[in-house]
């Protein structure tokens, strides 16, 4: 299914010209060497893009038939300078082979044609002698162990776009080795292949490149099936999903068709009746996991996915974006010099835009902890690393965690346990409750109950803004909590080196009875002092409040809470701690002002 819907794929970016021909590749060229009719070379030209503080080497559509390893292969009308030229800044202890291999390959191809351009070129290297390179114009170091093409002096287009050369390249592919079968992708019966060019731009595997598919072992051709049996995939479609992931993975700028989570590099396409609904459909997915930097804009993403979630149709909200429209999402992971899948995920767009609704609802916390539009995966998963300084580090993130999350977003079903787990881990560790933080505790109970997935704890439902009327202990101690905290600034101000919270949180949201006692007896005194200082409207106020929330809980303080309940707890403690801020509940302010 992958494979296929990668060929799919392929096609789709062949007809727009945007990825190569099969037998083709885009490889970085540097140099040029131009030569003249009676094969004479003339001059070294520099391809590279010097636009840059550094010059780099420029993509160029060239024949490729297979990935190189350890062995001599040499390409068509192309290579490194060891291969084509002879030369190499290191010993290059089998120059010689790689040379002579390179000779060998082209003459081989091009040998019994009577192309002029073709013909010169097989002049060229009959004539050419290595230390030949040094005195041409345009040489310098930098040459050394580059990509090199070629081209006739005269010609503006280079000897691998020559027609004929295409043309006797295109019948070498088609005649070579390999016997014809069905093709697992297509159903044509055509020639198989055996070798599946290497992957690029997974992040952490092979700088070289990984394989997604590959047989390295005589065992693999037990019970009589050959290696192309095994992976019965004609070359053509071989060609074509290699090609198309190699486009999905690249490293430009404007590739945003390309996400990292965790460990698993992510990379996405969609499949509309045009180019232009499926490029808006892939638009669409890319905000949706790098929320817009522009605040306006992010606003307009919330509200679309919030109409969404209520139950509005796409296409009513931007008729680009239809509800039948094919998506696909691939996670990838480096396992030695092999790719392993993460997710797979294929719906429509209509039943993804759901599950993202969805998603944003059981985030959506008031206050909100950010603008606009929720964060993406990555963002939420980095919530469950250490923090460093003023901010988490990437390299804490479980890689198998952020992995679930986006599998749990893109599916709508129950996010991970371990997520919850994890965030009540850091807020006992390094006692930061951020919003994001607690919205991410809201979210996994949220779902739960909507799921109607079995929860030892309770079965009611988590507030999205400050619930006064709610009865579960966990969220009522978090509430008493920040009172409590409240109390502790009003006596003693802003300024308190070390905050009931800082010393007190992990203890009072796990073993609430080993801690609350003192800290109500500790209560007293803080009124008592906040009375002194002209601030009893203020003490009336938490008083009455902390009254109100002890009403609501049991003779006794839980002896301990379930991880569950610890994350109603920091949900108690995020919406009491904030409603004092809210527009809607100055009282705070005007008893402080008396």
């Amino acid at each position: 299914m992958i494979l296929t819907a990668l060929n799919d794929y392929y096609q789709r970016l062949a007809d727009e010209d945007k990825v190569p021909l099969p037998g083709f590749s885009s490889e970085k060229v540097s140099f040029c060497l131009i030569f003249s009719q009676e094969g004479k070379p003339l001059q070294v030209v520099d391809l590279r893009d010097t636009s840059g503080k550094k010059p780099r080497p420029s993509p160029c559509q060239v024949p490729v038939d297979k990935r190189r390893t350890s062995g001599i292969h040499a390409y068509p009308l192309w290579d490194k300078t060891a291969y084509s030229l002879g030369v190499t800044a290191g010993e290059g202890k089998r120059l010689a082979d790689e040379h002579a291999a390179f000779k060998a390959r082209q003459l081989a191809l091009f040998g019994e044609s009577d192309d002029p351009d073709l013909m010169a070129f097989l002049r060229l290297l009959d004539q050419w002698q290595p230390e030949q390179l040094s005195e041409l114009p345009g040489y310098s170091e930098e040459v050394l162990d580059t990509n090199v093409i070629f081209r006739l002096d005269g010609q503006r287009q280079y000897l691998h776009e020559n027609r004929e050369a295409r043309r006797l390249w295109g019948a070498a592919l088609e005649g070579g080795e390999g016997v014809s079968g069905q093709c697992l992708i297509t159903g044509d019966i055509a020639p198989l292949g055996t070798v599946h060019p290497a992957i690029r731009g997974v992040r952490d595997a092979q700088s070289s490149g990984a394989s997604l598919v590959s047989f390295n072992s005589d065992a693999y051709e037990s019970y009589g099936y050959s290696k192309n049996q095994n992976a019965s995939i004609s070359k053509a479609a071989i060609f074509g999903y290699s090609t198309a992931l190699n486009h999905l993975l690249r490293g430009d700028t404007d590739n945003h068709q390309r996400l990292q989570i965790g460990d698993a590099t992510v990379v996405f396409w969609a499949k509309a009746r045009d180019t232009a609904h499926a490029e808006a459909a892939e638009g669409f997915f890319a905000m949706l996991n790098e929320p817009p930097s522009d605040e306006q804009e992010a606003a307009k993403l919330g509200t679309l996915m919030k109409q969404v979630s209520e139950g509005r149709i796409l296409a009513e909200l931007d008729p680009m974006l239809e509800a039948d429209t094919q998506f696909f999402v691939l996670g990838l992971a480096p396992n030695a010099a092999r790719l392993s899948v993460r997710f797979w995920y294929v719906d429509s767009l209509e039943h993804l835009a759901q599950h993202y609704a969805h998603h944003y609802q059981d985030m959506s916390l008031e206050p909100s902890p950010w603008k606009g539009m929720t964060p993406g995966a990555w963002r939420l998963a980095l919530q469950t690393a250490p923090i460093h300084g003023d901010r988490p580090n990437a390299e804490d993130v479980l890689p198998q965690l952020a992995g679930e999350l986006m599998r749990s977003i893109l599916t709508g079903s129950r996010y991970p346990r371990s997520l919850l787990n994890n965030i009540v881990m850091r807020f006992r560790n390094d006692g930061k409750i951020s919003g994001i933080r607690v919205a991410l505790c809201k979210a996994v109970r949220a779902r739960e109950g909507r799921l109607a997935v079995h929860s030892n704890s309770t079965t009611q439902e988590v507030p999205v803004s400050l619930d006064p009327h709610s009865t579960h202990p966990g969220y009522l101690l978090g509430r008493l909590f920040a009172e409590l905290e409240s109390a502790q600034r009003g006596a003693l101000g802003n300024e308190v080196n070390a905050t009931i919270r800082d010393r007190y949180y992990g203890a009072a949201s796990a073993t609430p009875a080993s801690v609350f006692p003192m800290l109500l007896r500790n209560l007293q005194h803080h009124l008592s002092n906040m009375r002194k200082k002209d601030k009893g409207g203020l003490a009336h106020k938490i008083e009455g409040e902390i009254g109100t929330i002890i009403d609501g809980l049991s003779d006794r303080f839980p002896r301990s809470l379930r991880i569950e309940d610890q994350g109603r707890f920091a949900i108690g403690y995020y919406h009491q701690s904030q409603a004092r801020f809210a527009k809607k509940d100055s009282a705070y302010k005007n008893a402080e002002d008396e």
